[in-house]
C-alpha cells in the first residue's frame, strides 16, 4: 500500500497537462517527417505547416499551463527542450531533403542544427556542475525567428501560390534566425568555458 501511494505523485506528474502537451510535440516529429516524405504537392505543404504550427502552439502552452497550474516537473524541464530541438531539426532536414532549402541556405540550416547540438552538450556539462544558464530575451527571439522562418518554408509551393514569395521570405528569415542563433549560443559557450576553466583550476 505504501509503495502504491508513493508512486501516485510520479504518475500524476508524468500525465499532467503540460507534459501531455510536450508528448504531443514529440509525436509531431515523426508525423511531420512522414507527411513531408510520403505526401506531395500543396496538400503536403499545408499538412506539414499545420503540424508544425500546432507543435509551436503546444510549446507556448505547456510552459504557460505549467506555471499557471503549478505543474512544473523535472520530466517536463527535460523533455521540453528535447521536443523543441527535434521538431526544428526534423523540419530543417526534410526541407533540405526536398530542396526547399538548397545552395548556400543549407549553411544557415547547418548553423542552427550545430548550435542546438553544442548547447545541448554545454547544458549537460553545466548540469553536472549544478550550473544553469537562464534563457535570455535574445534566445527567445531566436526561437521565434526560427519558428516563423520554418512556417514560411513549410508552406513552400502552396504559400508561393498564395503570395508569390513565401519561400523567399522563409529563406531570408532563416538566415536572420541563423545569425540570432549564433549570437544567442555565445552566452552558453561563454558560461561553459568559464566554468570549465574554473573546474579544471581546482
Amino acid at each position: 500500500m505504501e509503495q502504491r501511494i508513493a508512486s501516485q505523485p510520479k504518475s500524476a506528474h508524468a500525465l499532467s497537462v503540460p507534459n501531455l502537451l510536450t508528448y504531443a510535440r514529440l509525436a509531431a516529429v515523426p508525423a511531420l517527417a512522414a507527411v513531408m516524405f510520403f505526401m506531395t504537392g500543396e496538400a503536403a505543404n499545408w499538412a506539414a505547416l499545420g503540424i508544425f504550427a500546432v507543435a509551436g502552439v503546444t510549446d507556448f502552452l505547456d510552459g504557460y499551463v505549467a506555471r499557471a497550474w503549478e505543474q512544473q516537473s523535472s520530466l517536463g524541464r527535460m523533455l521540453d527542450p528535447i521536443a523543441d530541438k527535434l521538431i526544428v531539426g526534423a523540419a530543417l532536414l526534410m526541407l533540405v531533403a526536398n530542396q526547399t532549402i538548397s545552395g548556400w541556405s543549407i549553411w544557415a540550416a547547418l548553423i542552427i542544427l550545430s548550435r542546438e547540438i553544442l548547447v545541448s552538450g554545454l547544458r549537460e556539462f553545466l548540469a553536472e556542475l549544478n550550473v544553469t544558464v537562464a534563457v535570455s530575451r535574445l534566445a527567445k527571439w531566436k526561437t521565434t525567428m526560427q519558428m516563423v522562418a520554418l512556417c514560411f518554408l513549410l508552406a513552400g509551393g502552396a504559400g508561393d501560390a498564395q503570395c508569390g514569395c513565401a519561400t523567399d521570405i522563409g529563406l531570408v528569415l532563416l538566415w536572420v534566425a541563423a545569425l540570432f542563433t549564433l549570437y544567442a549560443g555565445f552566452d552558453y559557450f561563454r558560461a561553459g568555458l568559464k566554468y570549465a576553466m574554473q573546474h579544471d583550476g581546482r
